[in-house]
């Protein structure tokens, strides 16, 4: 979902989708206006390039809620070209088949 001004046009998008309930979309908008996600970008964005390779919950280790923060904002950052996904792999510590995370080489 865009942020939209009538005189600029598409400001941002918001972490939210368009069927979500109105207090979602005002979580969302209080997450990018407060700069919050830009700081959970730059955290996520430093975890995958001192550990490239790794799945979201390696990267998040045993953080359970810091494991939802890095789910969601992975594809936000490869939206942004920042991260790309590479090969699904067991994961360590669990077997299961998960996508790896890669730097995209700025």
């Amino acid at each position: 979902m865009a942020y939209y001004s009538p005189r600029l046009g598409p400001l941002f998008d918001l972490p939210a989708r368009r069927a979500d309930p109105k207090p979602s979309k005002e979580a969302a908008l209080a997450l990018v206006t407060s700069g919050a996600r830009g700081a959970l970008h730059a955290r996520v964005l430093a975890l995958v390039e001192s550990s490239p390779g790794d799945t979201s919950r390696e990267l998040a280790g045993t953080d359970t809620t810091l494991y939802y923060q890095v789910a969601r904002r992975l594809p936000e950052l490869e939206k942004r070209g920042l991260v790309r996904r590479g090969e699904a792999r067991p994961s360590r510590g669990s077997n299961r088949r998960a996508t790896t995370w890669w730097p995209n080489g700025r």
